[in-house]
């Protein structure tokens, strides 16, 4: 047991001592009182000093903990709550505490699908009880990006339990490119989210690549108890290394990317790097900037820098520089 669940233990027993107005209790009853919970709770003796004691109660009256509790002395040994309805349990929540906790709430509850949160499920429901009595027009200061409406997030739960138990599933797929749906055995390692998306990262075969599954387009989740799991040490970290996203072209060899950022996209370049490998060479004259990049090609990397707009130029490679200029050129004839 940790010294801060310890302390937390003392407080709420002195707490519960001086809410007891039917007894006066000195310093040594104090300290007494909470060397019996330490035992109760660690099954062992733990002896509660008289400065441990004082300084919890000191902790107790300042602003530090939030407590701001009432303890005085009487008849210069008795300590008592001066306020006889004071218990630190009861302590209204401040708007920002309130603020805290409806994002909090609300980011966990985009998870509601998984096993793994069943066990907090109450404690979210008592969570958003407590936040709804306090709240008083209080507006949330962190919004969350999220998409409510986006499908598939139901196959979470059996995805999940799957790559844990290393079962081989059975996916009816349909991709945005493909006209009919197919099933296939698939052998999962992670789940990984990207731009708000959730994606299924496995194999379909021994011989076959890493691929995903964008979980939107799932049809049907289903297990093949029969087939034998290809288990790998997937490691995602140094899988992803060198993309952006979640498409990784197992045939290229990471490359450098040069790129021209002019001056009004430039701070916000430098301050949020599009990839980890962003390198800052020099700074123009008139304010641009150039970078590099060290990383595989990709359908997101194109999207990526094709968001830029006349605010980015591709300097090299040459074959990368032709296709932004020949999908821009697309886009202006939309235009003419």
């Amino acid at each position: 047991m940790s010294l801060n669940k310890n302390a937390l233990i003392r407080y709420k027993t002195i707490d519960k001592c001086l809410q007891n107005q039917y007894r006066q209790w000195t310093l040594e009853d104090l300290m007494q009182a909470c060397s019996d919970a330490l035992f109760e709770f660690e099954g062992k003796e733990n002896s509660v000093s008289k400065r441990t004691t004082q300084l919890d109660i000191q902790l107790m009256r300042s602003e530090k903990l939030g407590y701001n509790a009432p303890i005085v002395v009487y008849d210069k040994k008795f300590y008592k709550y001066d306020d006889e309805d004071y218990s630190i349990t009861d302590i209204p929540l401040t708007e920002t505490d309130i603020n805290v906790l409806t994002e909090t709430v609300s980011m966990l509850k985009q998870f509601k699908d998984f096993s793994l949160f069943n066990d907090v499920s109450d404690i979210l429901q008592r969570l958003e009880d407590k936040i709804y009595a306090e709240k008083s027009n209080t507006q949330p200061v962190i919004h969350l990006d999220k998409n409510e409406s986006l499908k598939g997030l139901h196959f979470l739960e059996p995805l999940y339990q799957a790559i844990i138990k290393k079962m081989v599933l059975k996916i009816t797929y349909k991709s945005f490119t493909s006209r009919d749906e197919s099933s296939f055995l698939f052998h999962a390692y992670i789940l990984k989210e990207f731009n708000n998306r959730w994606f299924l990262v496995g194999r379909r075969k021994k011989t076959a690549p890493i691929s995903n599954l964008a979980l939107d387009r799932i049809i049907a989740v289903d297990f093949d108890f029969q087939a034998e799991y290809l288990d790998q040490d997937f490691d995602a970290e140094k899988f992803y290394k060198n993309v952006v996203g979640v498409t990784v072209n197992t045939g290229l060899q990471p490359r450098k990317v040069e790129l021209k950022i002019d001056r009004i996209n430039a701070p916000y370049v430098l301050t949020k790097p599009l990839h980890t490998s962003q390198r800052h060479i020099k700074t123009n004259e008139d304010g641009s900037i150039i970078i590099h990049l060290f990383l595989l090609e990709n359908y997101e990397l194109h999207r990526l820098l094709l968001g830029f707009g006349s605010g980015l130029e591709v300097i090299t490679p040459e074959r990368l520089r032709n296709e932004m200029k020949a999908n821009l050129k697309k886009c202006l004839e939309h235009y003419e």
